[in-house]
């Protein structure tokens, strides 16, 4: 054990077993030995994250102190907890993972040497060990050998805060940051993505500090080396649309913005697999195989996979290293980007296919971070309801959304690059009139962005939203491009976009304050 630098800061007790970065062998025979999961037909194991199948944003926390209390936007995404209760809570996790066989994963987030980090997660529980290894960096054995944490992460998943009451907290789960003793703890929730969001929450810490933006995207680069960025909340296309076969994936959701160009955080993927096709994401399906961890998924007696089953989730998740995915970047790094894709599924039908951005237009829509879902369709409300989340992943940011919108800009500037606004969603109506954007249509916009081809289309502006729209792009019916023209009932379509217009405007509000230091909503609709 004294080869695993640290260990006795960790503050654990008659550890039975230390498993220190352990094979995918050793973990995949650990979960069917302690029947933590079950095999799949493709080879992957699958686990049940028990009744947490998403994250729990209301049970996340950060410890009130100088000097991070200065920089943190404090609000209900960024809780506090006093200094006495997480150190109550940090005590429950290390009893709960004392005299227990554990893993310890020791890996990097980031694969920029000048802006990675180094993390040590701690479980007790194999799959979670698997999940860490999957999906963040994982060090050669010369890297291990003097690896000293710089962030430990505590997973003491089957312990709950029972005093959560007594200690004015939201429930039994809770998911606490130590950001001055650099310290994580998770304990009530068993979902994997708690772990790579805490880490992620991190990273939008440190980095802007640094002058270097976090961003919640994918990313892929060209054979001419030219890399593409694709922002967009979940059910956008952000991973299906960067799996490009002639282009290299980078990574799939998290990546930073140095000096040097773009990098990714991970060394993997966590892809929804809800209706996954093997046809229209062959990438994705091919990469579901031994090593992989499938979630939540719905199986028969032989191991055989319902994708189109959600009777346990709409959320169910499939986690794979990156070299599951035949093309992908080795080395999870890129130039500075040449393209910046925003990608919004408005099931409003309003915004049209793909629009070119002013610089301060894409720094409204990234402060925006629009999209549209139909939700809770099973009760019967079919209206779409709109989700603004700021810089496409407001839940992930410690610091106030402008400060990495502010950084953004800056880059684009400096860097000169094209930003572009894809809608995913729906034409020729909102949802229950028109119609889903057809994939193809959608992989013809991104093409003649990445192959320069739109900038040889006349451009036209839409009213209200005043978006850039080419009136001809090769592969798309000229007729969805102005949203419009697609649809049946052009006074319908007016009242739509008047009453999505003052949704954004009504969004934007909150930084319209008379010490912001810029204004962006005059890049958004005028109503």
């Amino acid at each position: 054990m004294s080869e695993i630098k640290g260990l006795e800061k960790l503050g654990l007790k008659n550890i039975k077993k230390i498993y220190h970065n352990p094979s995918y062998e050793l973990l995949y025979q650990h979960e069917l030995e302690k029947k933590e999961g079950l095999l799949s037909d493709l080879g992957a194991v699958m686990v049940d994250t028990g009744i947490f199948t998403g994250r729990s944003p209301k049970d996340k926390y950060f410890v009130k102190q100088p000097p991070s209390e200065k920089h943190i936007a404090w609000g209900e995404i960024n809780q506090p907890i006093s200094k006495e209760i997480y150190e109550e809570l940090l005590q429950k996790a290390r009893d709960e993972l004392s005299g227990k066989e554990i893993y310890i994963m020791d890996v990097f987030v980031g694969a920029s040497k000048s802006s990675r980090k180094k993390i040590r997660v701690v479980t007790e529980i194999a799959w979670q060990a698997h999940f860490v290894k999957n999906m963040f960096i994982r060090p050669t054995e010369e890297e291990l050998k003097d690896f000293e944490p710089d962030f430990i992460m505590y997973n003491a998943a089957k312990v709950t805060n029972e005093k959560w009451k007594e200690h004015g907290l939201n429930s039994e789960v809770f998911v606490v940051f130590n950001i001055e003793d650099n310290v994580a703890i998770i304990g009530g929730t068993w979902y994997g993505g708690e772990m790579k969001k805490g880490i992620f929450s991190m990273m939008n810490y440190w980095l802007p500090l640094e002058g270097k933006l976090p961003m919640h995207c994918s990313a892929n680069i060209g054979k001419d080396n030219d890399t593409a960025l694709f922002f967009g909340l979940s059910g956008t296309g952000k991973t299906t649309l960067s799996a490009d076969p002639n282009r290299r994936l980078i990574g799939d959701d998290e990546h930073g913005w140095d000096d040097e160009g773009v990098f990714n955080f991970e060394g993997g993927c966590y892809a929804k697999c809800i209706g996954l096709d093997p046809e229209k994401e062959p990438e994705i399906y091919g990469a579901i195989k031994k090593n992989a961890l499938l979630e939540n998924v719905v199986a028969d007696e032989n191991g055989k996979v319902d994708f189109n089953d959600a009777s346990k989730t709409e959320n169910t998740r499939v986690s794979y290293p990156i070299f599951h995915i035949v093309n992908h970047e080795e080395s999870l790094m890129g130039p500075h980007p040449k393209n910046i894709i925003f990608l919004s599924a408005d099931a409003f039908g309003v915004l049209p296919p793909v629009s070119k951005l002013t610089k301060e237009q894409a720094m409204y829509y990234f402060l925006s971070g629009y999209t549209a879902k139909v939700a809770g369709t099973e009760r019967g409300i079919t209206e779409p309801v709109a989700t603004f989340s700021a810089c496409f992943g407001e839940a992930f940011l410690p610091l106030h959304p402008t400060v990495y919108a502010k950084l953004l800009g800056e880059k684009i500037e400096k860097h000169n690059v094209d930003v572009y606004l894809v809608n995913t969603g729906w034409t020729g109506g909102a949802y229950g009139v028109g119609k889903r954007m057809d994939l193809k249509a959608t992989r013809a916009c991104i093409n003649a962005i990445l192959d320069g081809s739109i900038k040889e289309s006349e451009f036209d502006k839409t009213d209200v939203f005043g978006l850039h729209f080419p009136k001809t792009l090769k592969g798309v019916d000229p007729k969805i491009l102005n949203p419009k023209n697609a649809w049946a009932d052009k006074d319908e379509y007016i009242r739509t976009r008047n009453h999505l217009a003052k949704l954004f405007i009504e969004n934007f509000k909150k930084y319209q304050t008379k010490d912001a230091d810029f204004d962006y909503s005059k890049a958004g609709p005028q109503l």
